[in-house]
């Protein structure tokens, strides 16, 4: 009988976690329908002041659904988060449950963060310095689909990898990493990370450096938020110690 309860738990967390990826694939195809319809006004705001054309009939389609899927996927991300949350808790001490609750919310910050550093920063210096390149014979005419897939590319891409503080910090509420273990291994990261910018960013050394820079200062920062987390832990463990008969 205890094995039959068991079996049927397990399953009824299958099915909570299948019906919860179904609201959120609904969510993500809601939200991007409903950003389908103002695609028209977001591509005209990240592409103005810039002449665009299209060389192949669905292309200006294809740049719309793009800036929709994206748009969808981050106005959706709330609830996708709040989904998560939801399936986790139930099986969380209220210790761990306050760790997910923060985590959540600073994962949609730093997403946030990202992107907003990717479009007023490190874009426009993108932007500029390929087009220093160009003298004054040539014009910047660029195609819908290419320009839209590199705006894109660079929002989503330090959108993700503003979460790298966020990582380091659960990785050292759980014990896995120590401040000590990052600081003797800056050189690893390092190319670790350049690794992930080339990875991550469209194809140029520009882009690429312009992510490697932020990426190095969110480690330091993650080795200060790991260090924070230890000290705390060590806290807690004298005053339990103290408290203890």
């Amino acid at each position: 009988m205890a094995k039959a309860d068991k079996a049927m738990s397990l399953l009824d967390h299958f099915n909570e976690l299948r019906r919860r990826l179904l609201v959120c694939v609904l969510v993500f195809c809601v939200a991007s329908v409903i950003c389908f319809i103002w695609a028209g006004p977001v591509l005209e705001y990240i592409t103005r002041g810039v002449t665009l054309i299209y060389i192949r009939p669905p292309e200006a389609m294809l740049a719309h659904l793009r800036v929709a899927f994206t748009a969808g996927l981050a106005v959706s991300c709330p609830l996708l988060f709040y989904q998560l949350i939801a399936f986790l808790l139930p099986a969380l001490t209220e210790r761990e449950k306050k760790v997910v609750v923060a985590a959540a919310c600073m994962m949609f910050l730093l997403f946030c963060a990202g992107v907003l550093f990717a479009w007023f920063v490190a874009f426009p210096f993108a932007v500029n310095f390929f087009a220093g390149f160009a003298g004054p014979r040539l014009l910047p005419y660029y195609t819908v689909g290419d320009y839209v897939g590199f705006v894109t590319g660079f929002l989503l891409g330090f959108g993700l990898v503003f979460q790298l503080p966020l990582l380091f910090w659960i990785l050292g509420a759980l014990g896995l990493v120590s401040a000590r273990f990052l600081r003797s291994s800056r050189k690893y990261a390092l190319i670790l990370i350049l690794i992930v910018a080339a990875v991550v960013t469209p194809p140029d050394v520009v882009s690429q450096v312009l992510m490697a820079i932020p990426m190095l200062a969110l480690y330091e920062l993650g080795i200060i938020l790991v260090a924070t987390t230890e000290r705390a832990r060590r806290k807690r463990m004298q005053e339990d110690g103290k408290a203890a008969p």
